[in-house]
């Protein structure tokens, strides 16, 4: 009884580095956010709030300093974490290489031609949608898009939210769909499921929530002015075409990523402008732009090791199992809920959805694993919900971004977030009517 009893205060007393890093990261930016700081939760990033939380970990460890820092490192150099962080620095270098050579303009002025004037609402959600899908990155789609729709909104004569709302819910629907979105190498990493697999997991539930979400903008959709466009080079359209079809039928993501990389120098090379001489100096930038997400990758897998060997994650998920037995549901559609509401309140706690699946990615598998839930249907949910709390939290980096392109209250974007909540009733509806079998 006794060795139980010591056994769950050690389980418990390991999960206080994890809330350590939690107030640090979300109380440094209420603070700072109540002082009208700027950007106030990316005041304190994420990979500097987790050392206090590493080195407190070692001290509760309570071994010699050596086997301590052994832990450390065992999971800092997890396989799935460090396969994960090279696959970052390939998509980075790929989304830096491909706006080196025009793709991102390109694909921006092909959406923005395509859209006819009064069907400005549907068209800036489907562009949004289809850029971020290619890129990977809702805040690259956003960057990219943001000053084009602030010019539209002003001379259409729309409500800055609402066009704010469009570009975050088409934003939102990319970084979780995309084969190249870090929410998907966390996500399938973690659970040790196939890109290919999780991206038609997942589209099961963000296509119909898309739909839904495009017919309310045709709805809202008002007469509008002439949009008008720059010369679109086509060809610089078409690396990312490539990689997607490329990822969905099934390629290894690492070849996947490299033909993108060669694909889009070549592009550039013969059918632009691009030097091939700065290729690279780009893939370089690229590698760079992912150093705060790979260095948070790997101290998280470490942080979280130390946390496994004491028991903590084996009690979280004996908690929410115990949660979930509760809710009587049929099969494993209440574990399903488990997994989905765990991502979704870490993120709402640290506003970044990549981290919070990595926090979470253990144990959702043993919840999955435990109760068959599949690796690509686990892998979907730690996506979505975790993309749905990211489109609703006022101190996103997405609703942070276009609250000051747009200049209102991040607040109001959100509000206007439309398809993040379709997509999370559809994927309520989805869990609680659907078999579930692993299958």
């Amino acid at each position: 009884m006794n060795q139980n009893i010591t056994a769950t205060l050690g389980a418990k007393r390991s999960l206080l580095p994890l809330l350590l890093f939690i107030i640090l990261f979300l109380g440094t930016g209420l603070y700072l956010q109540s002082q009208g700081v700027a950007y106030a939760f990316y005041q304190l990033p994420g990979h500097v709030a987790i050392i206090p939380a590493l080195i407190l970990a070692v001290w509760l460890h309570k071994a010699p300093l050596q086997q301590s820092i052994d832990v450390m490192i065992k999971g800092a150099g997890n396989s799935n974490i460090i396969t994960m962080c090279i696959i970052y620095l390939l998509a980075g270098a790929f989304a830096s290489v491909a706006a080196a050579t025009g793709g991102v303009d390109a694909a921006v002025n092909a959406g923005l031609s395509l859209v006819p004037a009064p069907w400005l609402l549907p068209g800036l959600f489907v562009i949004a949608a289809l850029i971020s899908t290619a890129m990977g990155t809702s805040m690259g789609t956003i960057g990219a898009l943001a000053p084009v729709a602030t010019g539209l909104s002003n001379q259409a004569d729309m409500a800055p939210a609402l066009v704010a709302g469009v570009l975050l819910s088409g934003a939102m629907f990319g970084d979780n769909l995309s084969i190249i979105s870090d929410t998907t190498i966390a996500a399938t990493r973690t659970q040790g499921a196939k890109m290919s697999d999780k991206f038609r997991e997942n589209i099961k539930i963000a296509l119909p929530a898309a739909l839904l979400t495009l017919l309310l903008y045709i709805v809202l959709a008002s007469d509008g002015v002439v949009i008008t466009t720059e010369n679109i080079n086509w060809s610089a359209v078409l690396p990312y075409a490539a990689i997607l079809l490329l990822a969905v039928l099934g390629l290894n993501v690492f070849v996947v990523l490299l033909l993108g990389i060669v694909l889009a120098a070549l592009q550039g090379a013969f059918l632009g402008d691009y030097m091939l001489a700065n290729l690279g100096k780009d893939i370089a930038s690229g590698f760079a732009s992912m150093q705060e997400i790979f260095i948070l990758a790997m101290l998280v897998s470490a942080l979280s090791e130390f946390i496994k060997q004491q028991g903590g994650l084996s009690w979280i998920a004996s908690k929410i199992q115990h949660a979930a037995n509760g809710l009587k549901l049929s099969g494993n559609k209440a574990q399903q809920l488990a997994i989905s509401a765990l991502v979704f309140i870490s993120n709402l706690c640290i506003a970044n959805n990549t981290v919070a699946i990595v926090l979470t990615g253990d144990v959702a598998k043993t919840l999955a694993q435990q109760h068959q839930i599949s690796p690509r249907r686990s892998a979907s949910l730690l996506d979505i919900f975790a993309c749905i709390s990211q489109g609703l939290v006022p101190y996103g980096a997405q609703a942070l971004l276009l609250g000051a392109s747009f200049g209102i209250s991040p607040w109001q974007v959100v509000t206007q977030s439309y398809y993040c909540l379709i997509l999370l009733v559809v994927a309520m509806f989805t869990i609680l009517l659907r078999k579930s079998t692993a299958a």
